[in-house]
């Protein structure tokens, strides 16, 4: 498939679930919520405030792992290395760590 064709449809599905999340949840609130629990209505936007709050506070927010090809050549590598190498990567690596976060000790 083309690549902008692709980008389209990622775009077009995307912004779809994004009316139909934002539509759904006002709905549901506004379908329950005032009945049950005497809560005012929502709008559009307030509908969606609670969609992108909820996927904070519930989801949370989640960082890529590396892919799994990439996991295989790095296991590779470390498995290649010898004791002595692997020694001297870990210590590297923690100075590395202890620099860029400002924890020297």
């Amino acid at each position: 498939m083309n690549t902008p064709l692709k980008i389209a449809g990622i775009v077009a599905l995307f912004v779809l679930g994004f009316f139909v999340l934002g539509f759904g949840t006002m709905h549901l609130w506004n379908w329950i919520m005032p009945y049950l629990f005497k809560f005012p209505t929502v709008d559009f936007k307030m509908a969606i405030g609670m969609v992108v709050l909820s996927k904070i506070l519930l989801g949370g927010i989640r960082i890529k792992t590396a892919p799994i090809g990439q996991r295989k050549l790095w296991r590779a590598k470390w498995e290649s290395m010898s004791d002595e190498e692997r020694q001297e990567f870990k210590t590297s690596f923690a100075e590395k760590c202890r620099t860029k976060w400002g924890k020297n000790k």
